[in-house]
This record gives C-alpha cells, structure tokens and sequence, in this order.
C-alpha cells in the first residue's frame, strides 16, 4: 500500500461533479442567453489584478480588502491580489480599452475571498455579473435590476424580495456620513466591538454590520433616503417608477449601503426567503458613477450587479427546487459486440449530426453494454452484432416505449440516421 497521502480540496473550496455540474451548465446557460436578450457581450478579465485595482474600487479600508483579499507578490516584485469580486476588473478593462459607449458586459468568473466557509459561501466562488457603462440614465438601473429578476424566475426562484437604496452623489452622502458618524460617537458604548474601534473611519460600514447592537442604534438615527439632494432624489424616483411599470415590487431599506466604497445613488440586493434571515442575499448591485475615474479613466457612469452561483443553488434546493436546468441526457446509445469497433464510426457520424451519442468500452457483453444503456437515459438503443455487421444493419431499440407498439426494428445502416431522427422528432 502506498505511503502517500490522498490530497483533498483545499479548505472553503469545493469540486463540481455529476448532477451539480448539469446544474451549473443549466445556470450559466440560462445567464448567458438572458445576457444576450438584453443585448450584453461577454467580457473575460485576468483572475489577478494589480493590488490598487482593488483598493481604489472596493475601498482600502473595506472589510473585504483589509481582511479577506488574497495578495501576493510576484518573482518581478510586483504585488497583486485574486479577484474578490466581478466590478472592479470589468471597470479596469474598461479605462484600458475605452469600448464605445453604452459598453454592455456580461462575465461569469471564480471570486476570492479568504472568510469562515459556510453553507453557500466558500473561499473560492462563482459569480455570473453585468456592467453598464457611459450612461446615467435611470432606465438603465432598472433594466439591470430587471435582468437579474427575469434570471431568478427562470431558474424557478420563488419567495425572492427585491431590497433597494440609494447611495446618494459625494454631496449628499456626506451629508449623512456626518450625521451619521455624530449619532454614533454619541452610542459608541452601544455599538458592537468591532465598529466601536473602526466607526470613524467610515460611518456607513456600521451600516452594513449584521450585529444587532449595531443594527438597533442605526436604526434610530438618520436615514439615507432623507439626504438626498434634489437630482438624487429624482433619479430614485424614476428608478422606483421603472420598476413599477414592469411589475417588480421593490422594498426600500435605507440601512442598504452593500459592502464596497465604490456605489453611488442606485443600490440593491435580492434576498431569499427559503434560505432563512442569516445569510440570505442571492445577488445584488448598484450604481459606481465615479469607479472608472477612479481607475485613471474619464469620468463614466456605471451599474452593474452579481450573483453567486453557489448561492443561487442553494436557494433553489432550499425551495425544494432541485429539476435539472439543461438536458443531459443522450438521445442514442450504440451497443457493439461485433469485435470489429463499428461503434466509433458509428457514434462520430451521429454525433457531428448533433445527436447526443455515448457507447461503451473494453469489450463488455451485450447484457453489460444493455444496462449500461438503461442507466444512461438513452431513448434509443443502437445494436450491432455479427448479424447486423454481414447484413450492413443496425437494429434500433426504443428503450423507452412502454405501449404495445414495436420497440425494435431492423434496418439499412444507410438511413439509419434518419431514421433515429424522425423518432426523436428532430428535423
């Protein structure tokens, strides 16, 4: 017996395997054609970035850069960090490149961060995300918003809250920061331990923690929403009217401030019921009009939002949700028992005809191969034997009829592939 060690995931990592995997092809696929409906592109960005790529877009101070980026430096001394989440590198791309404007992006990547795992929630995740950017227009956040709800619905999301804000321009905000941070430096006592040392560095971090000595004294104080200058407050009310129009109910929740420094005006987040209070939002966004500035661009207004894919399946199984979101199943398995290997040519010309085809291997029997077939899923059993070789036949098996009609014919491997078609149904 071998002395080595079995090597496992690294923590907060996992494997995708079988039926998850159909899964997340179903959802990724559902993403990107809901993603080309809207009239987004895909956009691929490194899994690493220059270090300030992060701190200028989420904040240097934030939770998420001080304690939970991955940072690393390279053999040339440079230092990078893995990408915590989607925005900041589409944004960069976007300064880099200067698309024509309104540049619509849409990516789907892993997103790092070094946290306690839990259910959902892994040090090494998945996000599908859009970008808009070179627009402020308010009907723009709404069809953001609205693409991320039409996604929950066709992955057969129930019981799913709609949460939204708005962050207000630098004027406004700091109106508020200050009001805010004067509230608090009167209840510092009341506040949790953490933001007892950390509240002056950004007010609206306190507003963002999920402690309820925090949440209790926040909610008594000043309130976002009452801050907004006239522009601000005009483009929330287009934003909310938008909404309405399309029938999506919205719930505004002034203490929604999300996690980075880079929103402004329109923020959001989805929750969902099923996964209980703790720990569940499914996706959220918001406005970032001074991120690409940020970035060494020009100034270019922005929205975006991202989910997690590892999330969204969760909600769905924790609804009692769990129906396959793509096919999977092969519509022909071919059984081969002549010793000749006719199943490779056979298989080939099925499959570049787009026939999902699978067969077996290593010289199994006919009654191995058969319940194999059985287990695949298969429709349709193709058989050659000896007989069917010398004949130039395949006999075509319907494994899944269950009336008195002919489960079995034989015929000319010459039409066999029409055939298999019309019984499929295909064109």
């Amino acid at each position: 017996m071998s002395d080595q060690s079995i090597f496992q995931s690294p923590v907060g990592t996992h494997d995708v395997l079988g039926e998850q995997s159909a899964l997340w092809e179903g959802l990724i696929a559902t993403f990107a054609h809901l993603a080309y409906v809207y009239g987004f592109t895909m956009v691929h960005t490194p899994m690493f970035e220059d270090i300030g790529v992060f701190h200028r877009g989420i904040g240097e101070q934030s939770d998420v850069a001080t304690k939970e980026m991955y940072v690393f430096e390279d053999k040339g001394g440079r230092t990078y960090a893995l990408r915590p989440e989607g925005t900041a590198s589409i944004v960069r791309a976007f300064v880099q490149h200067q698309p024509t404007t309104p540049w619509r992006a849409w990516y789907m990547t892993p997103a790092f961060r070094y946290e306690r795992p839990q259910a959902g929630r892994y040090r090494q995740h998945h996000q599908v995300g859009v970008e808009v950017l070179g627009t402020d227009d308010p009907a723009v956040d709404v069809e953001v918003i609205s693409l991320a709800w039409r996604f929950y619905q066709a992955l057969g999301l129930t019981n799913i809250r709609l949460l939204i804000n708005s962050m207000g321009h630098d004027e406004c905000r700091g109106r508020f920061s200050a009001a805010l941070k004067e509230l608090l430096e009167s209840r510092v006592a009341d506040l949790c331990d953490e933001h007892q040392k950390t509240y002056l560095k950004n007010p609206l971090r306190v507003l963002d923690c999920k402690k309820d000595a925090c949440i209790a004294v926040t909610t008594e104080g000043p309130q976002l929403p009452d801050y907004l200058c006239e522009a601000c407050a005009e483009h929330f009310a287009h934003v909310r009217a938008g909404l309405d129009a399309i029938g999506i109910t919205s719930e505004v929740t002034p203490r929604l401030v999300r996690g980075f420094d880079y929103y402004t005006r329109t923020t959001f987040e989805f929750v969902a019921d099923a996964l209980g209070t703790a720990q569940n939002a499914i996706g959220g966004g918001g406005r970032y009009d001074k991120l690409a500035e940020q970035l060494g661009g020009k100034p270019t207004s922005g929205i975006g939002f991202g989910s997690g894919i590892e999330r969204l399946l969760l909600a769905r199984a924790a609804q009692g949700n769990e129906s396959p979101l793509i096919n999977r199943i092969p519509d022909v398995f071919v059984v081969d028992t002549t010793d000749a290997d006719v199943a490779t040519g056979i298989v080939d010309q099925f499959r570049t005809s787009g026939i999902a085809t699978l067969r077996a291997y290593d010289g199994r029997s006919m009654k191995s191969q058969m319940k194999l077939a059985d287990k695949s899923g298969a429709r349709l059993a193709l058989l050659v034997g000896p007989q069917e070789l010398t004949a130039n036949e395949i006999t075509i098996r319907d494994l899944r009829r269950s009336d008195d009609g002919v489960a079995q014919q034989r015929v000319s491997r010459d039409v066999v592939l029409d055939v298999v078609r019309n019984m499929l149904g295909n064109d």
